[in-house]
């Protein structure tokens, strides 16, 4: 069959429009495992001996001052950064230092930058028909059919991220929490069982930030979260777990009270708000 003939079959169901289910095993330990991790730049070293263990769908907040090694940290996970030596493993069977970016998006880890990234000439409910999972290939996106399992799935993620009664709306006219509630939509859509997300809530208004604590918790349980953030306040809305970053090594660890009295953090974070001051 030529690929027209394959093209004006309205009703085939392609590759790109079947739900794909990550195949990370987690059955003998952690979603994501870093040890021994360290990365240097003409010897200076973003990360230092780095020991970092995600659970299976635990939230987990990342804090740490400037410089601390957070975004580098979600760099080596999603494949943009090649640590000098350690292991990171996702699952008790895939090593991502020996995947590429997209290799390693493709089995489950979805990244969320601080600045939302949409179409916005497009609607919301067609940016999350757009963010299906699997083969992108522009033919396929624009002629394949969809189906009612698709158009449940999109619903359902409507209703998660709160953006139901807008899905007809362009993007471009959302506000910014709005927009960075579609782009955690986009994510969920392909099925992520490791959600990275840097500083949701910068920019928000206070209803906007209460608003996405809800969506964060409740996505916990359902995905692996880590969040990197400043906010403090927000942070300990939704922590329940949380590490501190410090010259690219964990140097803390527990909940936010525990890490928050503990003298070695209160030291790093006078310490960083004297250097601001001066």
């Amino acid at each position: 069959m030529s690929l027209l003939q394959s093209l004006s079959q309205r009703d085939r169901v392609f590759d790109f429009m079947v739900p794909q289910t990550s195949p990370v095993d987690v059955r003998h330990g952690p979603i994501l495992y870093m040890e021994d991790v360290t990365v240097s730049f003409d010897g200076f070293k973003a990360i230092n001996n780095l020991n970092l263990t995600i659970n299976d769908g635990e939230l987990r907040c990342i804090i740490g001052p400037n410089g601390a090694g957070k975004t580098t940290m979600m760099d080596i996970i999603t494949g943009k950064t090649r640590p000098t030596s350690g292991s990171v493993w996702f699952g008790s069977r895939h090593n991502l230092l020996h995947m590429n970016e997209p290799d390693i998006a493709s089995l489950g880890i979805g990244r969320k930058f601080q600045k939302p990234t949409v179409f916005e000439a497009l609607s919301v409910f067609e940016n999350l028909e757009l963010a299906m999972a699997a083969d992108k290939r522009i033919f396929p996106t624009l002629t394949a059919r969809m189906t009612g399992e698709i158009k449940d799935r999109i619903n359902e993620v409507l209703e998660t991220i709160g953006l139901t009664e807008l899905r007809h709306q362009p993007a471009g006219i959302l506000s910014h929490g709005q927009k960075q509630w579609l782009e955690i939509g986009m994510l969920l859509m392909q099925r992520p069982r490791l959600l990275l997300v840097d500083e949701p809530v910068a920019g928000m208004t206070e209803q906007e930030m209460e608003r996405t604590a809800e969506l964060l918790t409740g996505l916990a349980g359902k995905q692996s979260v880590v969040v990197v953030e400043h906010d403090m306040g927000f942070v300990r809305s939704i922590a329940r777990q949380v590490t501190v970053l410090h010259q690219g090594s964990v140097l803390a660890e527990g909940t936010m009270d525990q890490v928050s009295s503990d003298p070695k953090v209160i030291e790093v974070y006078l310490g960083a708000d004297d250097e601001e001051a001066a």
